[in-house]
């Protein structure tokens, strides 16, 4: 899918395309409202709205609701859109398939804040769940009964701690798709770093990404 992406706002790399396959594996039509977090460049919002969904999309990222605008124009798709903090931005309702691809990578425990800039949409926090325990807590309650909630993250951010939250606010949960990548620029620059926390091996080079999925039964 061609998209625009100015500098500062997140490419479409392994994760991007994980939740995007997901996403077209769901149930969705012209009934259907979607909602897309930290949505970047739209390209999940865009997969969604291919379906005929009712789609809003949300990041903070003043830039990347720019790009996400002029991306949905280029392809000739409504999406409503968004500045602000996750479910900040919105008024209300109830959705049937909520998506995210938040940060979730580890940074340094001695940095005390995620950095600035296109940094902002990978950095999270000591443990990489700055983001992933604030969706986690507060999704749940905007899904529609049988609604969806599919979350994509790295393994270096504790997937299993996922399932538990999720688990806890009343979804059923299980791990929809996995993917195993080389390290990207980013993780390359962080490989030491990880290392030293014990969450990749010597001389490991690879990551694996998660989509975890939990539904709403009532």
């Amino acid at each position: 899918m061609l998209l625009l992406r100015p500098p500062g706002v997140y490419p479409p790399q392994g994760d991007t395309e994980l939740l995007a396959a997901c996403v077209r594996r769901e149930a969705l039509d012209g009934s259907s409202r979607v909602l897309d977090l930290c949505t970047g460049t739209g390209a999940v919002a865009l997969a969604a709205a291919r379906s005929g969904a009712r789609v809003t999309a949300v990041d903070l990222s003043a830039r990347a609701v720019a790009a996400a605008w002029c991306n949905t124009r280029l392809h000739h798709r409504r999406i409503r859109l968004h500045r602000g903090d996750l479910l900040a931005p919105l008024s209300g309702g109830r959705f049937d398939l909520v998506t995210a691809n938040p940060p979730y990578l580890p940074t340094d425990p001695g940095k005390e804040s995620p950095g600035r800039g296109a940094a902002l949409a990978w950095d999270a926090g000591p443990d990489g769940r700055l983001v992933l325990d604030r969706i986690c807590r507060t999704t749940p309650r905007v899904l529609a009964a049988g609604g969806v909630l599919l979350i994509v993250q790295s393994a270096l951010a504790d997937v299993p701690a996922t399932l538990a939250l999720l688990r806890a606010a009343g979804l059923r949960t299980s791990v929809a798709a996995r993917q195993r990548q080389p390290f990207g620029p980013v993780l390359t620059a962080r490989a030491a770093l990880f290392e030293r926390l014990g969450l990749i091996g010597p001389g490991e080079r690879e990551e694996e990404l998660a989509v975890v999925r939990g539904v709403r039964e009532r």
